[in-house]
């Protein structure tokens, strides 16, 4: 079952850099929601509210359910800036979504089968080579994820976008630019250890050992005697 995203938000009417700091030591999170043929409202979450819900991988791919004192708003993130340092939430943008209007959103790869899958087991690794893929649809056809299933696939097999299945509704953005961008999201190979080239410094410092002459056991009782 889809899990559900309720946020509760308030309006601001300041705004700016001043405003949005004093939001943040309040221990709230500036937002903006734009789109929908509708002039862009400026909201606040409370923080930590926001960041457990956003723990969650679905919250990112979800339609969330944006309430506003008693009325409601179906909206998608778009972006989100974060403190580089600190688990902290600076700022969010959320985009309005309208039934009959397609939106674009990611949706993230869940790769199963990898520990039983033929080329693992003879000694090959799964590369996932994508982590989600960009959708175009409704958004009531929007999947929470899509599930890659690479159990039976073989040393040197590969599986590309086109191998995707998708629900009724749902299409690939990369695929709609046509030939030549199918591509792949997961192999599997057998990962070589590179030779470890000798560097300049080292052939020139083994030389240089070589040249060094050495003293035999019986020189130098020769001349622990003459000392």
């Amino acid at each position: 079952m889809k899990q559900e995203f309720d946020l509760i938000a308030e309006l601001r009417e300041d705004q700016g850099k001043g405003a949005s700091r004093r939001l943040r030591h309040e221990g709230k999170v500036p937002a903006i929601l734009y789109g929908g043929g509708r002039p862009p409202r400026a909201l606040s979450f409370d923080h930590n509210k926001v960041l457990r819900q956003m723990d969650s991988e679905s919250f990112y791919s979800s339609v969330l359910n944006i309430k506003v004192r008693d009325k409601s708003q179906a909206a998608i993130v778009k972006d989100i800036q974060r403190h580089p340092a600190k688990r902290q939430i600076l700022h969010i943008d959320l985009q309005r979504i309208v039934e009959d209007a397609e939106i674009r959103m990611h949706i993230p790869l869940h790769f199963v089968g990898d520990d039983v899958a033929p080329g693992v087991k003879a000694g090959g690794t799964v590369s996932r080579l994508m982590n989600d893929v960009e959708v175009v649809c409704l958004p009531r056809n929007l999947p929470e994820y899509f599930e890659i299933d690479v159990s039976t696939m073989e040393i040197d097999d590969m599986l590309h976008l086109s191998d995707i299945s998708l629900p009724e509704g749902v299409e690939l953005v990369e695929l709609s630019h046509g030939e030549g961008h199918d591509q792949p999201i997961v192999s599997i190979h057998v990962i070589k250890a590179a030779p470890v080239e000798e560097t300049e410094e080292e052939a020139a410092a083994e030389e240089k050992a070589a040249d060094v002459p050495t003293v035999s056991d019986e020189e130098g009782e020769d001349e622990a005697k003459n000392d």
